[in-house]
């Protein structure tokens, strides 16, 4: 496939005009808009694969490009050092791009070669994304919710336990910490906890209805209570900090009146929670209670506790506080209580912190919260991108060394070096399928970390297969969020000069 407009070079890595004249020029001779030209570098096994989607780009988008192929395997082995030895440009260009593993810095090469260098994707398919998304990254930095983040049975906690797990949610973006008691036991430490907390620069409440319990974190710095109800209205509206009232019976949101008028008259600052209930126990009642909360008192704060649909219902904690937040910000409920006791809400408060962010610009822009930011999708991927069966079989033809390539494509994971292309849903037979070969010719075929790396990479594409997950050799599966990214096993054993 030739490139557009631009020919190719007898020297490797050099760009050169085409024959058929200056970029821009028309059939009658008239100076047609100046294309864009854009040199993509590549390494020798992806080349078939990048002109095959830069082809469809250029036609799409409308812009001239060549592939700059330069002398080496695997692309993502470049560091800037070597392509400035390797790489030549003889005519002009508006812009290079290159792989998105290359390592070093972009300056050196744009003050050699007087043109804009810049690293693309890392996986040569995300290019339609990259030239798609310009400029516009949302601005997640605004929010409107409150994170409270419950330390729960924090009396039966050691301090040091309390501290750490406070300044972990905080980090993970809670604003106030909740000392969660436990009813019916007292705990003399409240105040000594709150004091331990607030050296940590956390905001702190208590949620608490034994009165000494709250007075003592409110003297050490509790700025919220949690709760109040017709029974501790009286001593809680002259605590001098505010309070969450809640409905004496949670069924009757008519119950919640009277302790709004008694805290109104002491001149008590408070917000309502009309109590979320858990699925199967009033939990669409309660989550109408909260709409007809909205109606009836249009001005005062909300707060809404979470817990009892993250807690409580086994399913993945992520797609619920989403679905909640986004609730919350259409009723102006300010503030959530979250918990993060139970395995499969573990990560509620950063779940939350991100939710908030989300649909804060969400409803702000008119937009859906969809293509905003992907980080909560965490069990599959976005989107994801496969290469064609003739972009797999050119790579897997030119394979002439023994390291083997692991693709997942068509519902099945491809495993190919010099010695052969395999495919199969089982790595067990992929494997015994390439020992044979390899053992057939004498060979041995797997050395002990070699076998370890292709065991562990296998099991990444086992789990990409199952789930419907973007596979690319060498790098982390992503699970949003909770991402973990690791090294790449080519670039920490190989350098750019001993490539092929």
């Amino acid at each position: 496939m030739r490139d557009r407009r631009w020919g190719d070079s007898p020297k490797t890595g050099c760009i050169e005009l085409s024959e058929s004249g200056p970029a821009g020029a028309s059939e009658h001779g008239r100076r047609a808009p100046s294309r864009e030209k854009i040199v993509f570098v590549t390494g020798k096994l992806a080349e078939y694969s990048l002109r095959q989607v830069v082809e469809r780009l250029s036609a799409e988008i409308g812009f001239d490009f060549h592939v700059a192929v330069l002398p080496i395997s695997v692309a993502a082995l470049m560091q800037v050092e070597w392509v400035a030895r390797k790489f030549s440009l003889t005519e002009r260009a508006d812009r290079v791009i290159l792989p998105g593993w290359c390592q070093g810095e972009l300056a050196v090469l744009a003050d050699r070669f007087s043109v804009a260098f810049e690293r693309g994707p890392k996986d040569l398919h995300n290019l339609p994304d990259y030239f798609g998304k310009a400029a516009t990254v949302p601005d997640l930095s605004r929010y409107e919710i409150e994170i409270i983040a419950e330390i729960n049975h924090a009396p039966r906690l050691a301090d040091t336990e309390i501290v750490r797990l406070a300044c972990e949610m905080k980090k993970d973006g809670a604003d106030v910490i909740d000392l969660g008691c436990v009813p019916g036991e007292s705990w003399s430490r409240a105040g000594d906890v709150t004091r331990l907390l607030r050296k940590e620069g956390c905001r702190v409440s208590i949620d608490s209805f034994e009165r000494r319990e709250v007075e003592a974190a409110v003297a050490a710095g509790a700025e919220l209570v949690l709760s109040c109800n017709s029974g501790n209205a009286g001593w809680a509206a002259g605590l001098g900090v505010e309070v969450v009232a809640i409905p004496d019976d949670p069924s009757d949101l008519d119950s919640l009146e009277p302790t709004i008028e008694r805290l109104k008259a002491g001149g008590a600052r408070f917000r309502i929670d009309p109590i979320l209930e858990p699925i199967g126990h009033g939990f669409a009642r309660s989550l109408e209670r909260f709409f007809v909360a909205r109606r009836r008192w249009p001005q005062i704060e909300m707060l809404m506790g979470v817990g009892n649909l993250t807690e409580l219902t086994e399913v993945d904690s992520a797609g619920v506080n989403m679905v909640l937040a986004g609730i919350c910000q259409e009723l102006r409920i300010g503030s959530v209580l979250t918990t993060q006791v139970i395995n499969w809400a573990r990560t509620s408060v950063r779940e939350l912190d991100l939710a908030r962010r989300t649909m804060s610009y969400a409803f702000s822009h008119a937009v859906l919260p969809k293509h905003v930011d992907p980080r909560l999708v965490m069990l599959r991927d976005p989107k994801v991108v496969e290469m064609t069966a003739s972009e797999l079989d050119q790579i897997a033809s030119r394979i002439t060394d023994p390291n083997y390539r692991i693709v997942v494509q068509d519902g099945a994971i491809h495993l190919f070096n010099r010695d052969g292309h395999w495919s199969d849903r089982d790595p067990f037979e992929l494997i015994r399928q390439a020992a044979a070969i390899a053992s057939s010719a004498g060979r041995k075929p797997f050395d002990p970390l070699h076998a370890f790396y292709l065991g562990y990479e296998l099991c990444k594409a086992a789990t990409a297969l199952a789930l419907h997950k973007q596979y690319t050799q060498d790098e982390s599966l992503q699970w949003g969020l909770l991402t973990v990214p690791e090294p790449s096993h080519v670039q920490r054993h190989h350098e750019p000069d001993a490539a092929p």
